[in-house]
């Protein structure tokens, strides 16, 4: 590759990116692995999307937002994924300078819309266990709408601020990524200029984009627990619990692996523990979603039955 000088002082055109191994005999069975994890994302994300099409009993806020986070995880490991087993098949590492920014662009837009969804599903969940006489006028259609809406323009927001940001570092070589996608960490430790602004504005849009959220899901969560314990019930509380835990437990898992992500910046020797971590991110994940989803609920389970066996239900 021939660097070459720009006006903007980027002299690197393109970057490589190492991917997940290095040694060519393992490269067909990462690429067989990660090709039917990526059937199986996206197979398992538009099952359940189908789900909520045509059972309608899942004609519900919850479910409504749940169908909009398959849809993100559909394109989260599809900004990923298929670029990475285009390059095993082609053996080719390059990537362009405009590609390496549109992926990692297009990765933050859809994660941050992910962030508010999560919380919005949250805040739906507080609504029907602890405000259910208001809850039809506080979740209308609307509503639901607006949030949706909402989520995508604060993340867009976020994603072109970062995007245009980093567009203003200089780089002048090296140009190797330890990992198999492109993303700010490992952006930041190739500048040759000072990254110390865009770590800032890392920082600061963090705590807007996931602090602010996590407060919000876990305050939602401490009333839904005060409420369901004051439920007699046992099974009233064991069905309230239920509905909340595959919410929790994929809340935990996105933002565990990204706070584990971009609070390490700079540390270059966890480049490998950084693609465990991104494949946790882009690909396992969004793998889960689905059958976290599915597996406790009756609703979810019938209604992907009756999509496989091409049985349909009335309204």
């Amino acid at each position: 590759m021939e660097p070459e000088s720009g006006a903007n002082g980027t002299v690197v055109t393109e970057f490589i990116l190492l991917g997940l191994v290095e040694a060519p005999g393992l490269r067909p069975a990462v690429f067989v692995l990660f090709f039917f994890a990526y059937l199986l994302t996206v197979g398992g994300n538009l099952s359940i999307l189908a789900a909520i099409l045509v059972e309608p009993r899942l004609h519900t806020p919850m479910y409504f937002f749940l169908g909009n986070l398959s849809v993100l995880d559909i394109g989260c490991i599809t900004v990923t994924v298929p670029s990475m087993l285009s390059r095993l098949l082609s053996h080719k590492h390059t990537v362009p300078y405009a590609a390496c920014l549109t992926q990692l662009f297009f990765f933050h837009q859809l994660a941050g819309v992910d962030c508010f969804l999560l919380t919005a599903m949250a805040y739906d969940r507080f609504l029907a266990i602890c405000r259910p006489l208001t809850y039809s006028s506080r979740m209308s259609q609307m509503v639901q709408r607006i949030l949706v809406a909402v989520s995508w323009g604060c993340a867009f927001t976020n994603a072109l601020t970062h995007t245009v940001a980093i567009s203003t570092l200089n780089f002048c070589g090296p140009s190797v990524i330890n990992h198999f996608y492109c993303d700010l960490p490992q952006l930041f430790q190739l500048s040759c200029s000072s990254t110390q602004l865009n770590e800032l504005l890392l920082f600061g849009l963090g705590i807007l984009m996931a602090g602010a959220p996590v407060i919000l899901i876990v305050t939602s969560y401490i009333h839904v627990a005060a409420a369901v314990l004051r439920i007699r019930s046992a099974e009233g509380r064991k069905k309230a619990f239920s509905t909340c835990g595959s919410h929790l437990t994929v809340v935990g898992i996105f933002y565990g692996t990204g706070v584990f992500s971009y609070m390490r910046l700079g540390s270059v020797e966890a480049s490998d523990k950084d693609k465990g971590i991104g494949i946790l991110n882009t690909v396992i994940s969004p793998m889960l979603n689905p059958l976290i989803y599915s597996l406790r609920n009756p609703d979810v389970q019938g209604a992907l039955w009756r999509v496989l066996t091409g049985k349909r239900v009335l309204a």
